[in-house]
């Protein structure tokens, strides 16, 4: 699943890209985009800022209520379960991204892996989203079986959409959307780096995005 990716292209460009209005303007981002951490969304004709990852609630061994923390990744085979079926029904959103990251290597000592589509400097993920208590507005990118490209890494990848599908994935039904989720068979650009990953968390302090 995929708990690290990069944006790096500014609000304007990125809102001129989709033709929409630049909600986000003036919104300072990192370029690598971790869970609980703001990133842009496309949505209602708007480029906003929402946090990535939805909370959940967990419960410890003693019965007591833990701190949320943000799922951001739905699978497609799970939509139409309860936690995701009221968001993907009603809020998709698409997600520019640069290139998305998953760990590769032994546990310990994994290392990045980086995947882009060739000759496309933003690429469009699908994703879903909803207000929350917790954190206010909140999205997720939604999940499908990874493509031979980078199967041995990784078994699941983002739904990237082509720009015929956006408008689709936003506001079609629900049959039309589910249609949408299917691994991308395109090719990829890999850039396998021996940064490490440590488990998808910061190398380091996380500069403020907001």
């Amino acid at each position: 699943m995929c708990n690290l990716y990069r944006m790096t292209k500014g609000t304007a460009e990125v809102a001129a890209l989709f033709a929409v209005e630049d909600a986000a303007a003036g919104t300072n981002f990192a370029a690598e985009l971790y869970p609980g951490y703001p990133g842009l969304v496309v949505e209602g004709g708007r480029l906003r800022a929402m946090n990535w990852g939805l909370p959940v609630v967990l419960t410890g061994k003693q019965g007591q209520k833990l701190k949320p923390k943000p799922v951001t990744n739905a699978r497609d085979d799970k939509l139409l379960t309860p936690f995701w079926r009221d968001s993907f029904a009603r809020r998709r959103c698409l997600i520019p991204v640069t290139q998305w990251a998953e760990p590769q290597g032994p546990a310990g000592r994994m290392t990045r892996s980086w995947y882009s589509l060739p000759g496309v400097e933003v690429m469009v993920v699908a994703g879903l989203w909803r207000p929350t208590a917790e954190w206010g507005d909140c999205y997720a990118m939604v999940m499908v079986d990874s493509s031979p490209a980078m199967a041995e890494v990784h078994d699941r990848m983002p739904v990237i959409l082509a720009p015929d599908s956006w408008e689709q994935w936003t506001s079609g039904s629900i049959d039309h959307a589910l249609d949408l989720c299917q691994t991308w068979r395109g090719p990829l650009l890999a850039d396998h780096t021996g940064d490490r990953w440590v488990d998808g968390k910061p190398i380091g302090t996380q500069p403020p995005l907001l």
